[in-house]
Order: C-alpha cells, then structure tokens, then sequence
C-alpha cells in the first residue's frame, strides 16, 4: 500500500474504506459549513460529451450549497443553453457571462477605481469572478474543469473533505490522478517538463529553494481540482494564463502554512489531451512557455531568485538531461503495465520543451506580470462588486419563466 508523504500531507485512496464512507462525512460537515462548486466553463465544451456527465455527477452532490459557472460565451442564448442544461440541478445554479454588459460594468467599475481588469480573460479571470461570487455565502469552494471524463460525485466528496471537517484543519487541497488513459501514458507537460525542470532548478539554483521543494513535492501540480477555504480564496492573486494552476500553488505557499495544505487522491480519470502545437501561442508549447514564466516569476517574488543568461543556459542543459532521465523510467514503467510508449518522440518534445526555457526567461525579463489583484484588495477598491457579480450571475424572473418553458419543452418530446 501508499504511506508515502513528502511536502504536504498526502491523502490515499488505500480501496478500504466502506462504501458511502467519505460521502457521509461530507455531508454531515456541509450541514454546518456551505460548500460551492466553481466550475469554469467556455461555451465550446457544450458540444463535448464530458459536460452532460458532469450533470449527471452533479445531480449527487446534495451537500453542495450552490454551483456557480463563470461562463465564456458569445452571446446571450449561449449563457441560456448553458443555464438550461444545469436547471435540473437540486440546488442553486449562478451562471455569470464573463463578457456580458452586467460582468463588465463591475470590471469597468473597479478599472474607474484604479484596478484595470479590462486586459484579463481566460480561465484566470473565470475562476477570480467565481472566487468573489462564491466566497461571499460559503465557508469552502471547490473548482475543477469542465472537461472532466467519466465523472463521479465521489471525485467532489473527496476534494472537498479536507477543508470541511475542522478535526482535519486544512486550509487547500489539490486533486491528483493518474494520466493513463487506454493504453497509454499521458499528462506529457508535468512528466516531460514540470517535473524534470523542478528538479533541474534545484541543481542550478545556487542555493536550495524552498518553493521547489514544494512544488516537486506534489504528484500533479498541474490539475484543476482543488478545495480552499473563502478566508484563503480572498487572499490569493491570480494568474492568467496557462501557468493558472502553478502560480496558484505559488500563492498558497505564501499566504498559507505547509501543514495546512494537502493533496487528495482522486483516482483515474481522462481530461482532454493537446497537441505540441507549430508555434509558442498554441498547443502544449504555450503551456510550457506561460508555465516555466510563471514559476520564475514566482521564484523572483517568493525567494528573490535572480535568472541570469548563464543561469538559463545551465538550467537548459539540466533539464535536458533530468527529462531524458525521466523518459528511460516511463518507458521501463509502461513496458511493465503493457502500455504504449512512443521513446523517440517523447525525446522530440523534450527539445522542444528545452527550446522555450530561455523564451521564458525572456519573457519574465521584460517586467510584465499577469496577475489579477486579491479579492481583499479588490473588494477595498469597490465594496459592492461581489454582491454586483452574485446579482449579475442571479436568474432573473423572465429567465425563469423561459426555463421552465423549456423543461416542459423537453419533457414533452
């Protein structure tokens, strides 16, 4: 069996405990603290089938006090398709349109007050106006991704249970899984890059950095789910950009004490899978890019790291050979579970993952950081602007009525 812990305390999945085991305990600690799911969403992923599952897994998760979906869409028929297809949920449902007139009335609002948010987008900006809506009436707030397969309730219960249950006292909590999917191993970007760059910062920085350490010592730093108290959720700025999960992790570490963070074994599950991509503004080569300027960044303001040319060199060729490294174990690994393992093109992503590690270092050199503001400062600036998010992301009376129009629709086909 798994025992094993380093960094923060891990919880396994041992297959022991009684059935409805973590369920009962959710539920009875929800009974005295609210819980909310954030669930970040574009539009697109109404056409995938991962979306109706996670419907279906919704509809258990009772101790849940509300559900709200910072949406991206084009219009407003968009944000209804999306409020139709969470309706049936037994529990409030806030959609807030991201781009809509209401959403950026408060964003210009906060931009009159010396807070220009208007350059943000993206998954970052999602999660940080889920952030302000949910934390206003709920203790705890989960969030993880839309693209979820074969989604269960259980993968909420187990998220959410540590920063429930006070005996625990755990201020965040991240998901990790297993990448395996079919008969192959996936989850390319933290096997041939995070990981392998975590270790070959450790080697080249010139003295040991805590935040590494940290860092590495999470089984999937790149995962969506997580669990967190409000009181941390306000505390935290925002990445926005694929370095979102990473540079998230970063702000915990600042803002909350190591035994106080966790991660929860969630079990084995698929997301979507990118390509490598032709150019550094696509597929997996973006992420690479936007996640190596993240960390250095948060290297510079947590430990004041300073990321020379000399350094950056080195630091290529440490990565190059902690990669290569890494590919010979998964090969050995995969051969022994009768998977698929393409060696050779593996070792292709490795150069072109090594390739963007100066890219990046260019990239933090130029001073520019993309991060949204704490909520504490946010709500400092304009008091009103959660409770104008929780109003904007409301049902209105004619956008019930014109639900309801359509459950009947649909129950009559």
């Amino acid at each position: 069996m798994d025992f094993y812990h380093q960094g923060p305390a891990t919880l396994h999945d041992l297959g022991i405990a009684p059935e409805g085991h973590v369920r009962r305990i959710v539920e009875r600690a929800a009974a005295g603290r609210h819980v909310a799911l954030v669930l970040p969403m574009v539009h697109d992923e109404m056409r995938r089938p991962a979306i109706q599952g996670i419907r279906e897994g919704l509809m258990d998760a009772t101790f849940l006090h509300e559900l709200v979906v910072p949406l991206t869409a084009a219009d407003a028929e968009q944000v209804q398709e999306v409020r139709r297809l969470f309706a049936p949920l037994p529990y409030p449902v806030r959609v807030l349109w991201c781009e809509g007139p209401r959403t950026q009335e408060v964003l210009a609002g906060l931009a009159e007050r010396g807070l220009d948010l208007t350059a943000f987008g993206g998954k970052g900006l999602a999660v940080w106006l889920g952030f302000g809506i949910a934390a206003a009436e709920n203790e705890a707030l989960a969030v993880h991704d839309a693209d979820i397969e074969d989604y269960r309730a259980s993968l909420l219960e187990r998220l959410v249970l540590p920063v429930l249950v006070d005996d625990l006292d755990f201020f965040f909590a991240k998901g990790y899984y297993a990448r395996v999917t079919g008969d192959a191993l996936y989850g390319r970007v933290v096997r041939l890059f995070v990981w392998p760059f975590l270790d070959a910062l450790q080697r080249t920085l010139p003295q040991r950095s805590p935040l590494v350490a940290y860092l590495r010592s999470f089984r999937y730093p790149l995962a969506g789910e997580m669990a967190l108290t409000s009181d941390l959720a306000r505390n935290l700025r925002m990445p926005t950009d694929w370095g979102l999960e990473v540079g998230l992790l970063g702000e915990v570490y600042r803002n909350a004490s190591p035994k106080r963070i966790c991660q929860v074994d969630l079990g084995l599950y698929s997301h979507k899978h990118k390509p490598v991509g032709e150019s550094v503004s696509e597929g997996l080569r973006r992420m690479v890019l936007d996640i190596a300027t993240t960390l250095y960044r948060s290297l510079a303001a947590t430990e004041g790291a300073r990321l020379d040319r000399d350094l950056l060199q080195t630091l290529r060729l440490a990565y190059r050979r902690e990669a290569q490294d890494a590919i010979r174990r998964y090969h050995a690994d995969a051969f022994f579970n009768g998977l698929r393992h393409e060696r050779h093109q593996e070792e292709a992503v490795v150069e072109v993952f090594a390739d963007l590690i100066a890219e990046a270092g260019r990239r933090y050199s130029d001073g520019s950081e993309d991060t949204i503001c704490e909520w504490l400062r946010a709500a400092s600036a304009d008091p009103s602007a959660a409770a104008r998010l929780r109003d904007a992301s409301r049902l209105r009376p004619s956008d019930r009525d014109a639900l309801a129009e359509a459950a009947l629709a649909d129950g009559e086909r």
